[in-house]
């Protein structure tokens, strides 16, 4: 992007970072907005929650700086932040529910994220950077190498610098970096994850914005400039042709890369390890780093869960708009024939002069004998006659009437939510955590959640009790063999 005037101040009166950064309350905005939704990786919370925090920021503030300081209710302050004029917060209605909720956009983050980087660092690391830089030249250049010797040459050559690695560590030679290099290397990933967090809100928001799009689309497709209905196919054929271009642009190319790597099992489990160790070493402990870096990955699947349900999103407003326009076709066909049908009866008693209607066939029109089907004939089913029993008079219909669905999905989640502090949990520690609401139907749920290949283990050989209380009140227990899940 250019720096020059026009475009400065065009941004200057535009961009919501930049109305942020010079606006009178910029203190509070940020301050707040950054305790809320950066610091816990929080995406998305509640009018209520949020004007509760907020309430309780400016009752500090007041009683600090006195009453007359910031006179708002919270609520009016979070409505007005989420203003066009503004649009430092994005109010919106999840699906299912009818109270508003608010999240962070993406130039808010970018804001302080800026404001962050005035502050004067106390450790300013450049080794580590300069190896990555050099890293990344490595990589460009061997992954656009198509000369075969000099890529042979180049794995050769790794080749032999790892066999002599490996001589010096079978000799006791170890090279281990030191305190400085490993609080630089921390320091750059921390930065790294956070960047990595707020980039999903803003290739959330690029969906969004493609997700808007096709609404107006959709609405402005009905019927067009000059009065007739605009084609559906040319319309989907815009939309999606907007898709893919996302989809494949290099943006979202390495979104689905990032996105596919992160959902391996094995790389989840590496990353868990690799945090666990790295986090015990004493001069990173030292640092006392944000006990949130221990589960970073699992905030990043979070963030990207976020993006993908815009996705979705996008996909029903498409589904929905081609059953509206099959609805409306097939609405307009039967306009159409009731007005051949009308205008035949109009003219049945005085059929006008001439010819009436002429239907010019494109093509001969050839029967061929052997073409005709022969005759079958129909089955004749056969008829079982039974004597009908009478029924039982006395029998409670009541048992027609409670009927219920077990919500796999939420137990799924169940599970993964306990997995996510642990490696392994058996059923009764999660029937302990989280009683069964459902009786013997939530507990087979389970079962067929952890027959599911890759979910979980059956011991046969060690037998666990599982109780629960069942609507009546009557205490029950069931005695299975023990179910461990894993991640």
């Amino acid at each position: 992007m250019p720096l020059d005037f026009d475009t400065l101040e065009a941004l200057r009166r535009q961009h919501p970072a930049w109305r942020l950064l010079q606006a009178d309350s910029a203190a509070l905005v940020a301050s707040f907005l950054h305790r809320a939704f950066v610091l816990p990786n929080q995406r998305v919370i509640s009018q209520s929650q949020l004007a509760e925090a907020l309430e309780d920021s400016l009752y500090a503030l007041r009683e600090q700086r006195g009453d007359k300081l910031y006179p708002k209710s919270a609520l009016e302050y979070l409505n007005d932040w989420a203003a066009n004029d503004k649009a430092w917060l994005r109010k919106f209605y999840p699906p299912g529910t009818d109270e508003p909720h608010f999240d962070l956009t993406p130039a808010t983050e970018r804001a302080l994220a800026w404001l962050q980087t005035l502050g004067q660092r106390s450790f300013v690391g450049t080794e580590s950077r300069l190896l990555t830089l050099f890293d990344l030249l490595r990589q460009m250049n061997d992954g656009s190498q198509t000369d075969v010797d000099l890529r042979i040459q180049e794995l050769q050559r790794r080749r032999d610098a790892i066999d002599a690695e490996i001589e010096r560590a079978q000799a006791g030679d170890l090279t281990l970096l030191g305190d400085t290099a490993l609080k630089e290397r921390f320091t750059q990933f921390t930065g790294l994850a956070r960047e990595l967090l707020a980039d999903f809100r803003e290739v959330e928001h690029n969906f969004r914005g493609l997700d808007r799009r096709v609404r107006e689309r959709i609405a402005l497709s009905y019927e067009g400039t000059d009065g007739k209905d605009k084609g559906r196919g040319a319309l989907l054929q815009d939309i999606l042709g907007e898709r893919d271009l996302i989809a494949e642009s290099d943006q979202g190319r390495s979104f689905r890369a990032f996105w596919d790597f992160l959902m391996s099992r094995a790389r989840q489990d590496e990353l868990t390890q690799l945090l666990d160790t790295v986090l015990q070493l004493a001069p990173v402990a030292d640092m006392a780093p944000d006990p949130r870096l221990k589960r970073v990955h699992y905030d990043w699947l979070e963030a990207g869960e976020h993006a993908q349900r815009t996705v979705a999103l996008l996909s029903q407003q498409l589904r929905r708009f081609l059953d509206d326009q099959a609805f409306l076709e097939n609405r307009r066909i039967m306009e159409i024939l009731r007005g051949i049908e009308a205008g035949a009866l109009a003219v049945r008693g005085q059929p006008p002069a001439g010819d009436f209607i002429t239907i010019d066939e494109i093509a001969p029109s050839i029967d061929l004998p052997m073409e005709r089907p022969l005759y079958a004939p129909a089955p004749k089913p056969a008829l079982l006659s039974a004597a009908i029993a009478a029924g039982d008079e006395d029998l409670d219909a009541a048992a027609l009437y409670s009927q219920f669905v077990v919500d796999k999905a939420a137990l799924a989640q169940h599970v993964r939510q306990s997995l996510q502090q642990r490696t392994q949990v058996t059923l009764a520690e999660l029937v302990g955590s989280r009683p069964l609401q459902q009786g013997l139907a939530e507990l087979v749920a389970y079962l067929s959640l952890a027959a599911e290949p890759g979910r979980a283990v059956i011991d046969d050989s060690t037998e666990e009790q599982v109780d629960w209380t069942a609507r009546s009140g009557q205490h029950k227990s069931a005695r299975l063999p023990r179910v461990i899940f894993s991640r």
